[in-house]
């Protein structure tokens, strides 16, 4: 079989049945991204539905380019923190205008592309230690987790204690309570597609019982032609946007980072020394993404950590990602329909993910502090930081400091030394 040949299906222990359900799980988890990525960059004067078109086209293409070139089961689309600091840091808080932050964009793209293409941040990434690769894992599902809770109205913000209990009488909270329950118990018995079941479980119960409302089917996709190739390249390149590129390029760098190998963890996907195969490949993957991104008109485009909701249905192919990049270019012609998902019926598949993936803890050498304290604090900071990157750069500046104060100079290479300087200047510079 064609397909079974060019994604090595039998390799990976899968079949087309299975990618296609990963496929879907995937998409079903990350789709809210095409309705909050625009209501998000439509704050900074962009048109909303060129915005809707260029997120699923940017979604679909790096999608793609992950699958045919990198076959690995990870979706990208453009990243939520990345979004949030292009509209109310740049655009809002420097009065930077809306087309030239996508060209700082670019830019961050381009360097990403020239970085990757020379292998440095393929050592970057091989670099990081074997317990810091594991607490990311377990990292990444916390914030997975309390993403779901968040968007299940379950824990809200406070301002005496930071997090406090929701309002677990609502509709929404009860209904993805019930989801998460439903995706455990089919697992348990072993029923495939488990995920899917729960997430379009919640979604139809929201709409009987009128807590969701029923948006339509179909309908034609608006124009793109406010945002395509509106990117100020020239404008970007200002002196006093350096510091914009760095971040754009820095916190992808690791959100991405820490996204491939959470999600590749859960898998099975590293090699035996914990470092993952065709990484080059990935990484040119999501770099060409973000360039593409900025000339449709929307903010960088990332791994996604929802992908680990597809690893979970038996994902393990570049055939679930072309599965989902398929799904982004059909949602342009049903965005009704896509949009009547609720983010509570995603929140069980989140905190059901989180659950599988927080077991990476168990295999870290508890025995040698010097390697458990600092993977303690890279996971518990991804989720306490509302940051995969941050949880990450408090794990590196952690562990340099801890190696050199016990005198284990050994144990750290300069990769390593070079890295935690980085976010030290990083976190200096830019806060």
């Amino acid at each position: 079989m064609m397909l079974d040949a060019f994604f090595k299906l039998k390799e990976h222990g899968t079949d087309v049945r299975t990618e296609v359900i990963a496929g879907f799980t995937t998409f079903l988890t990350m789709a809210y991204i095409i309705f909050v990525n625009p209501a998000i960059l439509h704050l900074t004067g962009m048109d909303f539905n060129a915005v809707f078109v260029a997120t699923c086209l940017a979604a679909a293409f790096g999608t793609a380019v992950m699958a045919l070139f990198a076959n690995y089961p990870i979706a990208l689309a453009p990243g939520m923190g990345l979004n949030a600091y292009f509209t109310f840091a740049v655009v809002q808080g420097m009065g930077v205008p809306w087309q030239t932050a996508l060209g700082a964009v670019f830019i961050s793209g381009i360097i990403f592309v020239l970085v990757s293409s020379f292998k440095i941040r393929e050592i970057l990434v091989n670099a990081i230690p074997r317990s810091l690769k594991l607490a990311i894992s377990a990292g990444v599902g916390l914030f997975l987790a309390i993403i779901g809770l968040k968007s299940a109205g379950i824990i809200t913000g406070s301002e005496a204690t930071l997090v406090k209990l929701g309002n677990i009488h609502a509709p929404s909270a009860l209904l993805a309570a019930l989801g998460f329950v439903l995706i455990v118990a089919l697992e348990y018995r072993k029923i495939k597609g488990s995920i899917i079941i729960g997430v379009l479980a919640v979604t139809v119960l929201s709409v009987l019982l009128n807590v969701t409302p029923f948006k339509g089917v179909f309908a034609m996709p608006p124009s793109i032609e406010p945002t395509f190739m509106q990117l100020d390249i020239h404008g970007a390149l200002n002196a006093g946007l350096i510091g914009v590129v760095f971040i754009f390029f820095f916190v992808d760098l690791f959100d991405t980072t820490g996204t491939l190998i959470g999600v590749s963890h859960r898998s099975g996907l590293l090699d035996k020394d914990g470092k993952l195969p065709r990484i080059k490949k990935a990484l040119l993957a999501d770099s060409t993404a973000i360039i593409a991104g900025a000339a449709l008109g929307t903010s960088s485009v990332t791994a996604y950590v929802e992908s680990a909701a597809g690893v979970a249905e038996g994902g393990r192919t570049g055939l679930t990602t072309l599965v989902v990049a398929l799904l982004f270019l059909v949602a342009l012609f049903f965005a009704p329909l896509a949009g009547t998902v609720p983010a509570f019926a995603t929140a069980p598949a989140l905190c059901y993910v989180a659950v599988l993936m927080a077991r990476g803890l168990a295999e870290i050498d508890w025995d040698d502090i010097t390697e458990a304290a600092p993977a303690v604090i890279t996971a518990v900071g991804m989720p306490f930081t509302y940051s995969i990157a941050d949880g990450i750069a408090f794990g590196f500046i952690s562990y340099a400091a801890i190696k050199l104060l016990a005198g284990r100079f050994k144990d750290l290479s300069p990769a390593v030394l070079i890295i935690t300087a980085l976010w030290i200047v990083k976190f200096a510079l830019f806060g």
